[in-house]
């Protein structure tokens, strides 16, 4: 029996982006202020929260002023990052809350360290603002829309999404030879630059090759990342061995 393709929901797979994703540039709705590079992460509520040290833009903005901000998901392929996905969130910035200035540092510090995160905890000079979310543009190599701030928020990202980072990580570090073979019998052809690119609870999205992926979709949803890895490793594995 043949499977039909399946996917994350699409509010839940781009929260999964922004989870692993870092701001790179802050456009204020004021025209004549410029686009800015930015700083920062996001947090666990998927607002995107940057890092502005006195004299940029924004460190002294008065009220909540309205912003987009870029957001780009990375994956490294052959030790080159690629764009998985860019993300453009418009809101309004305003200030983290004190009482929730340190589990806001931790949370970004873990995908996007910097040591001026606590510096900002503790007052010495940059400030975290985060942009309360009125609507989010996402762009990714198959698809792209428009996500309100309900669709956005309400959801989460991939339950599985640390676990899956490192076992994308795993094997495309250590067993592409294998990937490559599973790959090239799947479709019967070669795939010499197949990577494994996502990896989620319904299924793998493997990169073939430049602007090119083939979406391999598991017999049932991995409850687990233990039945995720498991997923993984039969896929690999099955088709190696023929």
């Amino acid at each position: 029996m043949q499977h039909p393709v399946t996917a994350p929901p699409v509010p839940e797979r781009v929260r999964t982006l922004a989870a692993g994703a870092a701001p790179t540039h802050v456009a204020p709705a004021d025209p004549r202020h410029p686009t800015a590079t930015a700083r920062g992460g996001v947090d666990s509520s998927g607002r995107p929260v940057l890092l502005v040290k006195p004299g940029e833009l924004l460190y002294e903005a008065c009220g909540e002023p309205g912003v987009t901000v870029d957001l780009v998901a990375t994956r490294a392929v052959g030790g080159v990052p690629r764009a998985r996905g860019m993300l453009k969130v418009r809101g309004w910035v305003q200030p983290v809350p004190a009482g929730e200035l340190r589990a806001t540092a931790v949370a970004i510090a873990e995908r996007c360290p910097d040591e001026d995160l606590f510096a900002a905890v503790e007052g010495w000079g940059p400030v975290l603002l985060r942009v309360d979310v009125a609507t989010v543009i996402y762009l990714t190599g198959q698809e792209s829309g428009v996500l309100d701030a309900e669709e956005y928020l309400d959801a989460a990202p991939d339950p599985f999404m640390d676990a899956a980072e490192r076992m994308i990580h795993h094997v495309n570090s250590a067993h592409r030879p294998q990937l490559v073979h599973a790959v090239s019998t799947l479709l019967a052809e070669p795939a010499p630059d197949a990577h494994l690119w996502e990896l989620d609870r319904y299924g793998a999205t493997v990169r073939t090759h430049q602007d090119s992926y083939v979406r391999l979709p598991w017999p049932s949803p991995a409850t687990s990342a233990a039945t995720l890895e498991h997923s993984l490793a039969a896929l690999i594995c099955t088709h190696h061995s023929k």
